[in-house]
């Protein structure tokens, strides 16, 4: 059947077929013409088929959120206060009456304490759920209050504390908001410093901002007033009781076996690996996983802002930089370290983020025998984490031409792992990266694997599928010389 007959058999409710008059020449020839009249007939003998309302599917603005009423505010204000109010009179009577006493001695005696303070101010309604009553004041004894079940939960990967009346936590990737409240902005600055005094560190009015952990290693950020206007803000980045390893980036969907195989190899092989990304991407994680590959017979030295790496092998020195005093002095950056690290000897440097001036003396350690060496950093795609490279070099007050930088930086890495937290939630390496040489004023950049996304599916879940470019590294035969050898067939992508 012709293209014209489709045509034709598709539209013969409007189209009607007129065969002129024969002429003399050989061609015969059919012409298609609407008739008007025959038109008119139809629409009053069959009515017209009804077109599909599809203004649903039409992508829209979205309706402006209003702000919320004051009055929804201050109903459950009342419903808290007393509660509140309560709770203050069971610490007030603790620190008074049993101030010397073990934790756990009160703990046990808190029924009794609550039983004493409602003998003592009858004016207090006993409608309180007591029970919860006393879970929330064990949490503020032995805990970090109100949020402790949030930091308990193995579910919860963040939490977010904005104020003292709004908390919330991330789940599968998406932010929801809890039914957690904390008394007021004195509450927080409480569990605040049950968090930062442990470790030296201090935060108040002149030194409002501090970046801390818990004691699994999660990672803590804080801003209080006049910084914060909201109350005082905090930020907890949980990391797994048990670290993650490789196969559960696998199950996660993270990266592929084949993607795993060969970050191990390069691991293995010493090369310089860096791992780029957006913040909340997984970077700590990933990093994690990949020193996990270290020999344990290699003296590794890692280097932080706050200590999050958990590593496992035997022969480990975590260092950890320090804010200024209260005189505005005594600080020790990351480029402090770096640079005092290279007198400790060690077989592989980890630095848990580049992003100022230890770009300089990190790219140089890898320059100078260095070799093995991790680190990660904050950027778009692989292009860009080498653009950011020569940015923060010149951030070390050096006067060095781009040329030269660019060479450190050609001659010092070589793979960027790129990961990116798509917009469902899920986190994926989307490039391992070669970063092969420099040629005239350009690094030239070679993906090895790549995420292919192929749309995204009813459920807002991005659909796709990490492949092999199918190009061999430049680096193939230097793995091939530490005796680590990969099967060429890895950097081929598998037929369906």
């Amino acid at each position: 059947m012709s293209l014209l007959e489709k045509l034709k058999e598709k539209n013969s409710d409007m189209y009607q077929e007129v065969k002129p008059e024969p002429k003399n020449d050989k061609h015969e020839e059919i012409t298609f013409a609407v008739s008007t009249s025959d038109k008119k007939e139809n629409e009053k003998s069959e009515p017209r088929p009804e077109i599909p309302d599809r203004s649903e599917e039409v992508y829209n603005l979205k309706p402006v959120l209003s702000k919320k009423s004051n009055q929804k505010k201050s109903t459950q204000s009342e419903n808290t206060e007393k509660e509140r109010e309560f709770k203050s009179l069971v610490f007030k009577h603790i620190l008074r009456e049993r101030r010397d006493d073990d934790v756990e001695s009160v703990i046990d005696d808190l029924g009794e304490i609550m039983q004493e303070i409602y003998e003592e101010n009858p004016w207090l309604k006993k409608g309180h759920d007591l029970e919860r009553l006393k879970f929330e004041i064990r949490n503020d004894l032995t805990g970090y209050g109100p949020i402790t079940p949030l930091l308990e939960d193995d579910s919860v990967t963040e939490v977010m504390v904005n104020g003292p009346n709004k908390v919330y936590a991330e789940r599968d990737g998406r932010l929801v908001l809890t039914d957690v409240m904390f008394r007021d902005n004195d509450h927080v600055m409480a569990v605040l410093e049950k968090i930062v005094a442990p470790l030296g560190r201090r935060i108040d009015e002149s030194s409002p901002m501090v970046d801390a952990r818990l004691q699994d290693g999660s990672r803590v950020n804080a801003i209080i007033p006049p910084l914060a206007l909201v109350g005082p803000t905090i930020t907890i980045r949980k990391f797994a009781k048990e670290p993650f390893t490789i196969h559960d980036l696998i199950n996660f969907g993270t990266l592929t076996e084949e993607m795993a195989v060969f970050l191990q190899a390069c691991v293995d092989a010493k090369l310089n690996l860096f791992i780029s990304g957006g913040t909340g991407s997984g970077k700590t994680t990933t990093l994690n996983v990949l020193s996990s590959f270290i020999s344990n017979s290699d003296r590794i030295v890692t280097i932080e802002d706050a200590a999050e790496l958990q590593l496992g092998q035997e022969h480990v020195v975590s260092l950890e930089t320090r804010p200024p005093n209260m005189e505005g002095k005594g600080a020790i950056s990351i480029r402090d370290l770096v640079r005092n690290s290279l007198r400790m000897r060690p077989d592989r440097i980890v630095v848990g983020e580049v992003r100022s001036g230890e770009a300089l003396d990190m790219l140089q350690a890898m320059n100078t025998g260095h070799d093995g060496s991790l680190a990660t950093g904050h950027s778009n795609s692989p292009r860009d984490m080498v653009s950011r490279l020569e940015t923060m070099v010149l951030m070390a007050g050096m006067d060095l031409p781009v040329k030269a930088i660019r060479e450190q930086i050609a001659g010092a890495l070589d793979v960027i792992i790129h990961q990116s937290r798509l917009r469902d939630g899920t986190r994926r390496i989307t490039n391992i990266t070669e970063v092969q040489s420099l040629e005239g004023d350009i690094i030239v950049l070679q993906d090895i694997f790549t995420f292919r996304q192929s749309g995204v599916g009813k459920d807002g879940k991005i659909q796709g599928k990490l492949v092999p470019t199918g190009v061999r590294p430049g680096f193939y035969e230097r793995m091939k010389d530490e005796g680590v050898e990969l099967p060429p067939t890895i950097f081929v992508e598998k037929s369906e």
